[in-house]
């Protein structure tokens, strides 16, 4: 009697043989995607593309290369199509309207289109070992700073730094899943190599995620941020430390731009903010909302993801498109418990919330 393989019933028409042949790869892909095309949104919809075009195409499956390597073809070759395509590129948005007396920025950088990733989508993610090709370890290949390299690159490198220093495929085999030489191979990951390592300055390492260490040090930030001390916020910055508020291609660095930037914001000085705890990209970050000077109620405000070195911050990263906030499990509005309070120890009810998070 032969028994008949999952691949075998697969091709044969049996979904549910197919679900199981490729499930185990679903969110490694997700993850792939997202850090080609940056965006979460766009990645779920390249898998959902990438496992429709494997159904219909298993019955040209050779079984030279593994199900993860074939599936990983079609992904990578779905993102890069999705990049050509200029109808699915985001279009200009106008430049915020910056508030009134906000000093110039430091410094003007090329435009780079990203959104977070939250780490929720992490906990199920198999614990796959990279190849031995690979370069960079989990963690620092989720890193912001990492991803928002990555989308300043052409595709083809993207894609070609990803496979092989982030997921460890050899050259032959990303020219293969690329229907490249490995020449080509070579010639873009060397170029890639060389524009990420110029855009990423060494640093020192940050606290392990969701340690005593990383609690104190974003508790401090969240007390200094909510109570609008900008004394005891710029105290805990390295002192090239960094806003950003992608997409505008606009930094403030340095103490002294930070200082002068954050005093000028509307709501500065009022109390008005609350920062609700999450994760993204490996590393702490923060539903902020405002509260409405006329109701108990306070609205969205973006998101802010802190890049942590040492014990010092280096980095604050907002995202104003509050459409994000859903992904990472939090709410538009916050009403009545989640509004802006002080303990008795005069720590404020997020400050608290960090501490225990």
């Amino acid at each position: 009697m032969v028994i008949e393989s999952t691949l075998d019933r697969a091709r044969a028409g049996d979904g549910e043989a197919f679900r199981r042949l490729t499930e185990p790869y679903w969110r490694e892909l997700q993850l792939h995607c997202y850090q080609i095309l940056g965006s979460v949104q766009d990645a779920e919809d390249t898998v959902q593309e990438t496992l429709l075009a494997a159904w219909r195409g298993l019955g040209g499956f050779q079984e030279r290369a593994s199900v993860r390597a074939w599936l990983y073809r079609i992904a990578t070759n779905r993102c890069l199509n999705a990049l050509r395509d200029t109808s699915r590129r985001p279009q200009p948005r106008e430049p915020a309207r910056r508030p009134r007396d906000v000093p110039e920025p430091t410094r003007r950088s090329e435009q780079a289109w990203f959104d977070p990733y939250p780490d929720a989508l992490l906990e199920d993610l198999p614990d796959t070992t990279p190849g031995p090709e690979a370069r960079y370890e989990t963690r620092e290949a989720l890193a912001l700073s990492f991803v928002a390299g990555l989308q300043r690159l052409p595709p083809r490198q993207r894609a070609v730094l990803v496979l092989r220093d982030v997921l460890g495929f050899r050259t032959a085999e990303v020219a293969d899943l690329l229907d490249s030489s490995g020449a080509s191979v070579n010639s873009a990951l060397q170029r890639a190599r060389t524009a990420l390592d110029d855009q990423r300055p060494a640093r020192d390492r940050a606290p392990l995620p969701r340690s005593p260490r990383e609690r104190r040090l974003v508790g401090r930030f969240v007390d200094a941020l909510e109570n609008s001390d900008i004394d005891r916020l710029v105290a805990l910055l390295t002192e090239d430390a960094r806003l950003t508020m992608p997409p505008e291609p606009l930094e403030h660095q340095g103490h002294t731009a930070i200082a002068g930037f954050y005093p000028r914001l509307p709501w500065w000085g009022g109390r008005a903010l609350r920062l609700v705890p999450t994760r993204a990209n490996g590393q702490p970050a923060f539903g902020s909302y405002l509260r409405d000077p006329h109701s108990p109620i306070a609205h969205a405000y973006g998101l802010l993801v802190l890049t942590l070195e040492g014990d010092r911050i280096s980095a604050l990263t907002r995202f104003g498109d509050n459409s994000l906030l859903p992904l990472f499990g939090l709410p538009r509005t916050l009403h009545g418990q989640g509004m802006p309070f002080r303990s008795p120890t005069g720590m404020s009810a997020s400050a608290a919330d960090v501490r225990s998070w």
